[in-house]
């Protein structure tokens, strides 16, 4: 049961984060691999791992699974016991649509306030477009919150691949310095309190490349 992650810095590479944390949640054993995504020889190094170019990656004996969303669905029907969709045929049909819509959309969310754990400071002003992402994201924590969170601070209420998902957002959220509603900045706080989102935090607040 050899499983290998590899996936990008850790202060930038949101869609790493979200594979590494569904892969924390199984509970069993794997490599990691890191590699530089702002090196001279970046490109090459993610060529010898991943087919598009691109982390994260996931190497198992089966062979290589190269999209973050279809990583998350393998190690759940891998680890079964692990729970990685939450228990409930609505509340995991929930759970995948908003899955399914972070990994699609919110893309001038993803382009004014890309990841970048090392910061704390907000923009001067956040744009209009980026602003409806977030009052998008916002509305979807609340109804996941009230609809299937009542038994714990999680979106549905144990932590699930849907927190790994949302925890780059999160992480941007806080980083610039977001003004947001009281659920949404209680919901933040359950992710950085979140130990496995702890873990690679650190580890990306310890990392000096830039990606300028």
């Amino acid at each position: 049961m050899s499983l290998t992650l590899v996936i990008g810095n850790k202060n930038f590479s949101s869609w790493s984060l979200r594979a590494w944390l569904t892969i924390e949640l199984t509970g069993a054993a794997y490599d990691e691999v890191l590699v530089s995504l702002y090196g001279p020889e970046s490109r090459r190094q993610l060529l010898l791992h991943s087919p598009t170019g691109k982390v994260p990656v996931l190497k198992c004996e089966d062979g290589v699974i190269w999209d973050s969303l279809a990583i998350a669905e393998y190690l759940a029907e891998r680890f079964p016991e692990a729970h990685l969709w939450p228990l409930g045929q609505t509340a995991r049909a929930f759970a995948r649509s908003i899955c399914a819509e972070m990994h699609s959309g919110f893309v001038p969310l993803r382009s004014h306030l890309p990841m970048n754990l090392r910061r704390n400071q907000p923009l001067s002003q956040v744009p209009a477009e980026a602003q409806a992402d977030i009052e998008r994201i916002c509305a979807l924590w609340q109804e996941a919150r009230k609809r299937f969170g009542q038994d714990g601070p999680y979106l549905f209420g144990h932590v699930s691949i849907a927190d790994a998902f949302f925890a780059p957002v999160a992480a941007r959220l806080r980083s610039y310095q977001v003004a947001l509603p009281a659920e949404a900045e209680a919901y933040v706080n359950t992710i950085y309190q979140w130990p496995a989102f702890q873990r690679w935090y650190r580890a990306g607040l310890q990392e000096t490349e830039s990606n300028a």
